[in-house]
């Protein structure tokens, strides 16, 4: 287990809008664990953006001035693909009453799988010790 922190841009939910970040960020060096985007209402979309070097992100978006939300935490777990691989993580987690806010998970080549877990601020802590 990892504990990632991530960065969201919000763009307008039309063609070519993330690309233009995406590629920006690109040609500054950024190198990205995850990227993930989603519809956020009134023609908005979010771009949540892991980065292998959160620092350089930085750096490249106050440069390219694109606008970064606040540090948020992400729970990065992997290993062996199995029935059920995400849901025991989640249940470690419930079973200390920790809320999962959202997950992201996909299968890897090789029989491996990877998954983005994020909770509350409140349970960034609590949730570290879960899944150590």
């Amino acid at each position: 287990m990892a504990k990632l922190e991530y960065y969201s841009v919000v763009v307008p939910d039309k063609p070519g809008k993330g690309e233009r970040v995406l590629s920006a960020l690109k040609e500054a060096g950024v190198n990205f664990v995850a990227i993930w985007g989603y519809p956020v209402g009134k023609g908005k979309s979010k771009i949540d953006l892991v980065a292998a070097d959160t620092a350089l992100l930085k750096k490249a978006a106050k440069k390219l001035k694109i606008e970064l939300g606040k540090k948020q935490t992400a729970f990065h777990i992997a290993g062996e693909d199995h029935p059920g691989a995400v849901a025991e993580a989640l249940a470690e987690l419930a079973a200390k009453k920790i809320n999962v806010s959202a997950v992201q998970a996909l299968c890897a080549d090789n029989g491996r799988f990877g998954a983005l877990i994020q909770v509350a601020p409140e349970d960034v802590k609590k949730a570290a010790k879960v899944l150590k």
